[in-house]
């Protein structure tokens, strides 16, 4: 049998706990709210691996992310979606994602925009990064909802791994139509997802003038696309 707790809670130690809860709730919603997004098919977990050694990169010194408060999403098998608490530091984030094991299924994008508006209507969110390889929706359904993320002031910031020429278009479409940026990479740049990434980081914090005295190729990268 359990033992019972040595002594009541007070009154006083409610209010406490209560007021120190208070507080690290108004500290996250003070920090910008960024979704970190991956496809999670089968097709991924090289680039899965890659990507969760490189996202500590958005959270090192200097990046402006210790401002930022991270949601973890993404989707594989049969319907299978998720969405993480908001995270603060880069370990928390490593260590969920190295949890995950990629399957085999259909991309979500669709799903994915529409639990970033909703998040977004909640509590605005700086950007949506996603990370993914392949298109099996309907583009004109993506570009849709990538202009109601412009038109919200979401903007999206989409890697493709890859040369897909018709994931390219779309791709490029929402990234104008919302407001961001799009840029390509593979298996052997991942020094160049790492610069993205922590260019995001940067513009997540402190919108495009934290971006401007960058010399990155990330950075440049973005700052092309980017509306002034």
């Amino acid at each position: 049998m359990a033992r019972p707790p040595s002594r009541r809670a007070s009154s006083t130690d409610i209010a406490r706990f209560l007021g120190t809860s208070r507080a690290i709730s108004n500290l996250a919603q003070r920090k910008a709210r960024l979704i970190f997004a991956i496809d999670a098919t089968a097709s991924r977990q090289p680039t899965w691996n890659t990507a969760t050694h490189l996202q500590q990169d958005m959270f090192r010194s200097g990046s402006g992310a210790a401002n930022l408060s991270l949601q973890l999403c993404y989707y594989r098998g049969f319907h299978d979606f998720f969405a993480s608490e908001w995270l603060a530091d880069g370990d928390s984030l490593a260590s969920l994602m190295g949890r995950v094991h990629c399957e085999g299924g259909h991309t979500q994008i669709a799903r994915l925009l529409r639990h970033a508006l909703k998040e977004h209507q909640a509590s605005p969110l700086r950007a949506l990064v996603f990370i993914g390889d392949a298109l099996e929706e309907n583009a004109d359904t993506l570009c849709q909802l990538a202009g109601e993320c412009g038109l919200r002031k979401l903007p999206l910031f989409l890697f493709q791994e890859g040369h897909a020429r018709e994931v390219e278009t779309c791709f490029r479409d929402m990234a104008k139509l919302s407001g961001g940026a799009w840029a390509r990479f593979d298996s052997a740049s991942a020094a160049l997802l790492a610069e993205l990434l922590g260019a995001v980081a940067r513009y997540a914090s402190g919108g495009r003038a934290a971006l401007e005295n960058q010399t990155t190729k990330g950075a440049k990268l973005l700052l092309q696309q980017l509306k002034p």
